[in-house]
């Protein structure tokens, strides 16, 4: 035994640590490493229960995972192990395991075993490995006291602080983010067979740019030069198009430096979308297509239950502009600033110095947004909230720009991209000017590369975790990032 635990059984740690120690010390009195080592031919639990067969008596299995659950009664002890795929029954005999029952009686709930031995089924018709002589492996003790439900670990900020504890005490948990990875892959997948080119574009940016937003800043010692986290990846997607890669899409971390909330986090994940010689009537196809193939493949249904609200996939989905939403909804006429005015007055909006459109967005948000309830396109935006996008040719107070709203959260956003570099400078100064907190600069460069030649495109942005918010039912997006960011608690060195 180490300095180290002998410190801790001797007061370093808890009345039940302590205890957990001691056994991990019996352990080693008796030859066995408490910490394994390579354990290989391992099965899946479910596919070992998938292939068992009733009658055959030659079957074997070899599993490996965690114990949830411990009946000692005695001669036998029954474990329920848990591994990726689910869990399966371990039966441990005084009979069958001879010498080596001692190490049995020295299990605990949490510790990772590996279990090998001969296939069968229980008076309760449970399908159980029944371990062999030598069939015992330890693999991790586990040292801390597992929840008292593994079924259980109910106080939430406990669940994000301790994700490790969270995936393998709440079995939903894993699933909901074992169907992240598979949406993300199932997005991957449809783009690549539509010719789209998977790219990376910098994480660590000189100019904060593509968004408005408030950035993260750093700084590289060895330039001696500040850096900003990037807020969008947008303006280098779009340089790639002028390199000539019409096809391009990126899945990847964008940083705000920006409140918390239900549906927001600092650090979030991103789809964003690039199509040369296409405009946002192309990306609205392809945003339908891309969340309707999430919904056939991992939803029971094109009903989808979210909260306390019904969701409605089918397709095709509602589009409708912007200005006959606030009409719906708000009772206002988008160029009746008057009546706009009295509604933002209406709901207590601080109107103060602030312009028209931005009045007008105010309202549109606070009376609009959370009506949108199944997917609905909410195309042609005012033109001014819009500086990256192109303006519509029958009216050009109007930009071709769709934001998609689902549950009355935004989930994606799109635009038919603005290629004059002239037009595209010039908003950018309009843009700079009420920006100073957000630290934005004008990107030259991007101008540079706009007067080589852009071809019209498409672009689309979909945020993948309030995405998978959706088609899992999770309540809050610290329920589909594995690791969501806390206040620190202070003392216990954890996030």
């Amino acid at each position: 035994m180490s300095t180290a635990e002998k410190g801790a059984i001797s007061g370093g740690a808890d009345k039940l640590e302590r205890q957990r120690l001691q056994k991990l010390s019996a352990l080693r009195e008796a030859g066995v490493d408490p910490y394994g080592g390579r354990y290989e031919a391992v099965e899946p639990a479910e596919q070992v229960k998938a292939r068992f067969k009733d009658g055959d008596d030659t079957q074997q299995a070899k599993c490996a995972g965690r114990i949830v659950l411990l009946r000692d009664i005695g001669k036998l002890i029954f474990i329920t192990l848990r591994d990726s795929s689910g869990i399966i029954q371990i039966g441990l005999s005084k009979t069958l395991l001879g010498e080596n029952w001692p190490l049995a009686k020295l299990l605990e709930l949490g510790d990772i075993i590996g279990a090998c031995g001969q296939l069968g089924r229980t008076k309760t018709g449970e399908i159980t490995i029944w371990v062999a002589a030598d069939g015992l492996t330890f693999l991790s003790k586990c040292l801390r006291q597992p929840p008292e439900k593994f079924h259980g670990l109910a106080d939430v900020d406990q669940r994000y602080r301790q994700r490790y504890v969270d995936l393998w005490a709440n079995p939903e948990v894993m699933e909901r983010l074992k169907n992240r990875s598979a949406i993300i892959a199932a997005i991957r997948e449809c783009l690549t067979s539509k010719g789209f080119l998977e790219v990376e574009t910098p994480m660590m940016q000189t100019i904060a740019g593509g968004a408005a937003a408030k950035p993260f800043i750093t700084h590289h010692n060895s330039l001696d030069m500040d850096l900003f986290l990037r807020i969008s990846p947008e303006l280098f997607l779009k340089r790639l198009l002028v390199g000539g890669m019409e096809r391009v899409f990126e899945v990847n971390r964008n940083f705000r430096n920006e409140g918390l909330s239900r549906q927001h986090n600092p650090e979030f994940t991103m789809l964003e979308v690039y199509q040369a010689y296409a405009d946002y009537n192309v990306m609205m196809d392809l945003t339908e297509e891309l969340a309707g193939l999430c919904v056939e493949r991992f939803c029971r249904s094109e009903q989808v239950q979210f909260g306390d609200i019904m969701i409605d996939f089918a397709r095709p989905w509602r589009r409708a502009t912007y200005a006959e939403l606030l009409k719906e909804y708000a009772g206002c006429d988008i160029d009746d600033m008057q009546a706009v005015r009295a509604k933002a007055k209406k709901l207590e909006i601080e109107q103060t110095n602030m312009d028209d459109v931005v009045v007008v967005n105010e309202v549109f948000e606070a009376a609009v947004e959370h009506n949108l309830i199944s997917p609905t396109f909410v195309m042609d935006y005012p033109a001014p909230l819009c500086p990256l996008t192109k303006r519509k040719a029958s009216d050009p107070r109007y930009a071709e720009r769709f934001e998609l709203f689902i549950a009355g959260m935004e989930l994606a956003n799109a635009y038919t991209e603005l290629n004059d570099p002239a037009v595209q400078e010039e908003n950018f100064r309009i843009q700079l000017r009420g920006q100073q907190e957000t630290m934005a600069t004008m990107d030259s460069d991007f101008i540079a590369a706009l007067k080589y030649g852009m071809p019209p495109a498409g672009g689309l942005g979909i945020g993948i975790d309030r995405l998978v918010m959706v088609l899992t039912g999770a309540s809050t997006i610290r329920d589909v990032v594995l690791f969501p960011l806390l206040r620190t608690q202070p003392g216990d060195g954890c996030p």
